[in-house]
């Protein structure tokens, strides 16, 4: 693979960036060391873009086509239960979604192109901020990204334990379900636990609105798609013999299609309008879509993988995955311009197989060469043929 070479320097980077993980829109240590390596390559560097992101710019040759490459910076208000010599020295932060190794990845081919990449062409390398709360991609498009740094098609990448080191996966389509979070209010009445008969108990109102919305997936939607709609948080103002006059109801929904989530919403109105008026109490809804559904544009997809599968073999690459129910704030890119998001084994055994958000997750340090070696594959492959005569 072509950046095997600077595997060493590149784990170094990757390592750094775990002992010294930075939440969303805090990233400064982690910019500043990255705008000081691409500008080291030779880059034209631009800080700034969306807060905290950096923006780096290689033009080669006179080729008039451009590809984005994407990657987060941010971790996670988690404490690391790992033991190993680069474990997180900030108390409640740490890089468990592998957001180290995405970067490291894309500083690693940033060098390797800069240095070596045979092509003609632009690549404008994208360093995210704050993907975990999906406020990233879009504080950098409304810096202009993509009017400032223009692309023909952005990809996007990332690590999945449990699946094989040295495999990708993408596919045409939804890959990555939105994620909506809701919030249901029940203002009953309520009174003695011994006299339920004369107000309207919150919890019990809730409670048949918990189980009714259930219902959503499994008799409102089609079985052949999937949605899934999950109460995380019930809460209401009962005490020792007092039944609660008013209950909060919080949860997350998620979707592979906007067809699919308003579906989710427009019914979850219904059922609380419905359930809140059998009762005679009043009930309100509010559901905020935070991330889209990742939606792949097919034409990137298919470069993607042949792009993957030049680099791996092509029994190591699925080009028509299942999609995931997980959320991506790429998604927000990928509606702006054509775009593919890729799926990379991280590996199946000890904390690289642990699931991602998981206080004992590494990224495997044995993935970065694939990795950063599919991004110069795909650069090398989408740029080779762009040079005006």
């Amino acid at each position: 693979m072509k950046t095997e070479s600077l595997l060493d320097e590149t784990t170094g980077w990757r390592q750094d960036f775990h002992a010294h993980p930075e939440l969303g829109f805090n990233e400064h240590r982690t910019s500043d060391r990255v705008a000081e390596l691409l500008a080291s390559f030779g880059l034209d560097v631009h800080r700034g873009v969306g807060r905290t992101g950096v923006v780096g710019v290689l033009q080669k040759g006179n080729g008039t086509a451009s590809i984005g490459l994407r990657a987060d910076m941010d971790a996670l208000p988690i404490d690391e239960l790992n033991r190993f010599s680069y474990r997180s020295g900030s108390a409640g932060v740490m890089h468990a979604c592998g957001h180290d190794g995405h970067t490291s990845m894309l500083l690693s081919a940033a060098k390797y192109l800069a240095q070596s990449g045979e092509f003609t062409g632009k690549v404008v390398f994208i360093f995210q901020p704050n993907e975990e709360h999906g406020l990233g991609a879009p504080a950098m498009l409304d810096d202009d990204l993509f009017g400032r740094f223009p692309v023909d098609a952005v990809y996007g990448l990332h690590n999945i334990p449990g699946m094989e080191l040295g495999t990708f996966a993408t596919r045409a389509g939804p890959l990555t379900a939105s994620e909506s979070l809701f919030e249901i209010s029940i203002e009953a009445r309520g009174g003695h636990a011994a006299l339920p008969h004369m107000g309207v108990d919150a919890i019990m109102v809730g409670a048949e609105i918990v189980n009714a919305l259930q219902t959503i997936v499994s008799r409102k939607l089609n079985p052949g798609i999937n949605g899934v709609v999950s109460v995380t948080e019930f809460i209401a103002d009962g005490g020792r013999n007092v039944l609660p006059g008013n209950a909060l109801l919080k949860g997350d929904a998620r979707a592979l299609t906007p067809d699919i989530n308003a579906t989710i919403e427009k019914r979850m109105r219904q059922i609380v309008e419905g359930i809140c008026l059998a009762h005679d109490v009043s009930g309100s809804v509010t559901y905020d879509t935070i991330f889209p559904a990742t939606i792949n544009t097919a034409g990137q997809a298919h470069k993607a993988a042949a792009a993957a599968r030049e680099l791996v073999g092509g029994g190591n690459v699925n080009g028509d995955c299942e999609p995931k129910l997980f959320s991506e704030d790429f998604a927000h890119m990928a509606a702006a311009r054509p775009a593919c998001y890729m799926l990379m084994g991280n590996g199946t055994e000890g904390s690289h197989g642990r699931p991602l958000h998981s206080a004992d997750y590494d990224f495997n340090d044995a993935a970065l060469t694939a990795g950063s070696s599919f991004w110069v594959a795909l650069v090398e492959q989408e740029l080779k043929d762009s040079a005006t005569p």
